[in-house]
């Protein structure tokens, strides 16, 4: 199987397939293959928080014209996935000199399928590009094409739980892997200080409780399919939701517009996540640290791409606010305003290249010590000794 995923997480999600245990994976570019068999597929869906869809190859070969992509998908045998009654539709993905109108490929691909279909029924089935009763991908490299069918449907970031969003949303996905790459594992207090629609608090509940990330999910592909197990899935739901765990710290959100912070807990309550997550109306630039001991803070600040803002002055209380208000903190943000990152006045010690749609940005960490970094240094020195 292939677990499509976002620039930068390749990495988190075969480490994610290893511990849910996958075999023979291997990374790619904005992905990684595994084997499992069909249940392995349905704990996959359900669990993996980086993977943006699984995809189950079931056909290759090699093209380099349309005749030839007409031949390879009449090379498999459509009835045994789809039959007459029912609705397919195609995706495709292109990295080809030769086929470069991703339009036309699924069409060749759909009047394969259709007409094979025809030869040997009589019948047809039709497209559904809303609720297709099979998800076809169909992705192209060079002369190489590749046959898969769909496992998830909708993109798995579609988690299920958040129905209001603010404006400027953060992908699920995208959230779920920032915390992870931080190291944020649910072992200490949590803050969003710019919290939004609540999807990092969500996310980052999600992870300190092991509670697997698509459970409120209404809908998967595989559901659809001839060979749907109905027992053998809430065998997985059942197993997954009995390795969750207790978490005994603070996940903490606030943000200054009343609107957010009502969306958010909407979506946390949504998520059955509310015993863990507290939501507040606070400015993060008046707010100083409220907890003992070491504090973890990601958040996703604005960028002035959807939001009317002064970059300069607003990037430089984020470093002020941090620098006076938050020692014992690593502080964790995301920008795709690389410029703006010169006003924070602080020095990064990591700086992760990903993408916020099709934004590049950076994932950026600040270290605050408690006193000065070099007392700290000191202190640490003197415990060894």
């Amino acid at each position: 199987m292939i677990a499509k995923t976002l620039f930068g997480f390749e990495e988190i999600l075969a480490k994610e397939l290893l511990q849910l245990g996958a075999q023979n994976i291997e990374t790619g570019v904005r992905m990684v293959s595994f084997k499992g068999d069909k249940g392995f597929m349905y704990k996959a869906n359900l669990a993996l928080r980086t993977a943006l869809k699984i995809l189950k190859p079931i056909h290759s070969f090699r093209l380099f014209n349309e005749q030839q992509l007409y031949k390879g998908i009449q090379a498999v045998d459509w009835s045994d996935y789809l039959s007459a009654d029912q609705s397919f539709v195609v995706d495709v993905t292109l990295h080809s000199d030769n086929f470069n109108h991703s339009q036309f490929v699924a069409l060749k691909t759909k009047d394969a399928i259709v007409d094979q279909f025809r030869e040997k029924y009589g019948r047809r089935p039709n497209i559904d590009k809303d609720f297709p009763d099979l998800r076809i991908n169909i992705h192209i490299h060079n002369e190489q094409c590749s046959v898969a069918l769909d496992t998830s449907g909708n993109s798995l970031h579609h988690r299920g739980y958040r129905t209001a969003t603010n404006i400027a949303p953060i992908n699920e996905v995208l959230a779920a892997g920032m915390l992870l790459l931080s190291g944020w594992d649910g072992q200490g207090d949590f803050l969003d200080p710019m919290c939004g629609s609540g999807t990092i608090l969500a996310e980052a509940a999600m992870i300190a409780c092991n509670i697997p990330a698509n459970i409120n999910r209404k809908e998967f592909a595989f559901e659809k399919w001839n060979d749907w197990d109905n027992d053998l899935f809430d065998k997985i739901v059942d197993s997954l939701m009995s390795k969750t765990r207790e978490f005994h710290y603070t996940i903490k959100g606030f943000d200054k517009a009343p609107s957010a912070v009502e969306k958010a807990k909407d979506n946390i309550k949504n998520a059955n996540l509310d015993e863990y997550v507290t939501i507040t109306r606070d400015n993060f630039f008046e707010s100083e640290k409220e907890t003992r001991g070491p504090l973890h803070i990601l958040f996703n600040p604005p960028y002035g791409e959807r939001l009317d803002i002064d970059m300069e002055r607003f990037y430089r209380e984020i470093g002020d606010t941090l620098k006076q208000g938050y020692p014992g903190t690593n502080a964790w943000f995301i920008t795709a305003n690389l410029e703006a990152l010169k006003f924070v006045g602080l020095k990064p010690s990591r700086k992760i290249k990903l993408f916020n749609g099709k934004l590049e940005a950076r994932l950026v960490k600040y270290e605050m010590y408690e006193g000065s970094k070099k007392q700290n240094f000191r202190s640490n020195n003197n415990n060894r000794l």
